[in-house]
């Protein structure tokens, strides 16, 4: 696998998993990138070791932690060959995933195979904006003074799904629930 060109891999979106560092195996990397970023490629897919994940220069890769904060900023990420899809700013390629309980948002690509083709699909600069627009409305308190609810969770909750589910500008969902 040593073969791979160190470009191949842009303008893609990937979701690494982190790697506990005592299950690592090799002992050299393939590639080691001018940021730092070390590869080791196999038959399955790519080990990362990076201390930045996220928005790369063409590509966004992001890393699921085995524990959310940890005092090393590097961290070991596996992803499958298959897990890394195509990435550009003019299709409409992400949806939106909350975690309600933990109120957090997230975006993931179309050809995540959980994918329930009810969310809309945005550009990455759309999926931006509503993102925003949902941790602010997580985060933030002072835009529900104007509206009468028994539950600001419930609320909430209404407003994201009509954010997710619908191509509806926040507020005209806003100006409806008046």
């Amino acid at each position: 696998m040593k073969n791979i060109k160190s470009g191949t891999f842009k303008n893609t979106f990937c979701i690494f998993n982190e790697i506990d560092p005592a299950t690592i195996k090799f002992e050299t990397f393939d590639y080691i990138s001018p940021s730092g970023s070390s590869y080791f490629y196999t038959k399955t897919g790519m080990y990362r070791f990076s201390n930045h994940w996220g928005r790369l220069a063409n590509s966004k890769w992001r890393l699921i932690s085995l524990v959310p904060e940890t005092p090393s900023k590097f961290k070991y990420g596996f992803a499958l060959w298959e897990d890394f899809y195509p990435d550009n700013d003019r299709e409409c390629l992400y949806y939106l995933e909350v975690d309600y309980e933990a109120k957090t948002v997230t975006y993931q690509h179309k050809n995540n195979p959980n994918f329930d083709n009810k969310s809309i699909l945005r550009t990455s600069f759309e999926t931006s904006k509503k993102i925003k627009q949902i941790r602010n409305l997580f985060n933030l308190t002072s835009w529900s003074k104007h509206f009468i609810f028994d539950d600001l969770d419930v609320f909430r909750k209404e407003i994201i799904e009509k954010l997710i589910y619908t191509n509806l500008p926040l507020e005209e969902i806003k100006r409806a629930l008046l």
